[in-house]
């Protein structure tokens, strides 16, 4: 019998929800290796295992989500020193505030490239040998992957994405023996949410012509939100929970803000209820 801990490999573990999630799966008596696309911002991760006392349960290793050939490479070295990959958590990516008469659409495709496709090329090099170990995908997505936010359009275009090819793919890898799983956060306090260039947006928010009082409202019911975010431990219990169950839900808040959030639009029909809502945080 093989008594080896099965073996998960969770991208964007630099920071964040990420790091967290690493961590807490380390704990839960989990082989790890924990990817991210520069290894020189390890040292955050290597700090936190050393004192949740699971260094010895976390691997490294350098991913590129949007490099086909990195990601084929991770996957097959994982395979071969461990025999078996039995969950993928794709957790990489990047928010983007803007809209498309600022940005243009290139900026789009480069958000979509990291977001979606990242997520996409990641799962193609895993799923041969998730199916071999009968395992399990979990993709972090975001309530902004179903209620489309002012200022997001192209971050939540690819979670919206995300979400379709999940949910397009879950019956169809079910029948091969691999569970698929969404996770949607809604505000969580993270690394993730420092990238995003805040004053970079408020300098193109002043110079933004017609479009400069909505951003700025935007901006400040942003700011608010994020003071009462959820925490990184917090939102990465519940992917681990996900990829402990027995039988995993296929969407999963991590909180019961995200669950009345993601719950207005499911009941929703028409789309008035969440486009007012939405309405309101631009003026």
């Amino acid at each position: 019998m093989d008594s080896a801990p099965p073996t998960v490999l969770i991208t964007g573990a630099s920071s964040g929800i990420g790091l967290e999630t690493v961590v807490a799966a380390a704990r839960a008596g989990w082989r790890v290796v924990a990817t991210m696309r520069d290894t020189t911002r390890a040292p955050a991760l290597r700090t936190a295992a050393e004192q949740a006392g699971v260094a010895d349960r976390v691997e490294i290793r350098p991913l590129d989500v949007t490099d086909t050939t990195s990601a084929e490479l991770c996957v097959a070295s994982v395979v071969a020193d461990h025999g078996r990959l039995d969950a993928l958590i794709n957790n990489a990516g990047a928010g983007h505030v803007g809209t498309l008469e600022i940005d243009g659409v290139e900026q789009a495709r480069k958000v979509m490239e990291v977001n979606f496709f990242g997520v996409l090329t990641v799962t193609a090099a895993a799923l041969p040998h998730l199916r071999a170990a009968q395992g399990r995908i979990i993709t972090v997505s975001s309530v902004g992957g179903v209620i489309g936010q002012p200022f997001n359009e192209a971050y939540c275009a690819a979670k919206f994405a995300v979400e379709g090819y999940m949910e397009s793919l879950h019956p169809v890898a079910a029948r091969l023996g691999v569970r698929v799983s969404l996770v949607e956060p809604g505000a969580v306090a993270s690394e993730f949410v420092r990238n995003v260039d805040v004053r970079s947006v408020q300098e193109r928010a002043e110079k933004a012509g017609p479009y400069a009082p909505p951003m700025q409202a935007y901006l400040a019911r942003t700011a608010d939100a994020f003071a009462a975010a959820q925490t990184s431990p917090e939102a990465a219990a519940v992917v681990v929970e996900t990829l402990t169950a027995e039988h995993p839900a296929f969407r999963c808040q991590t909180s019961d803000w995200a669950r009345a959030f993601v719950g207005a639009k499911l009941a929703d029909l028409d789309g008035s209820a969440v486009t007012g809502m939405t309405a309101e945080w631009v003026v």
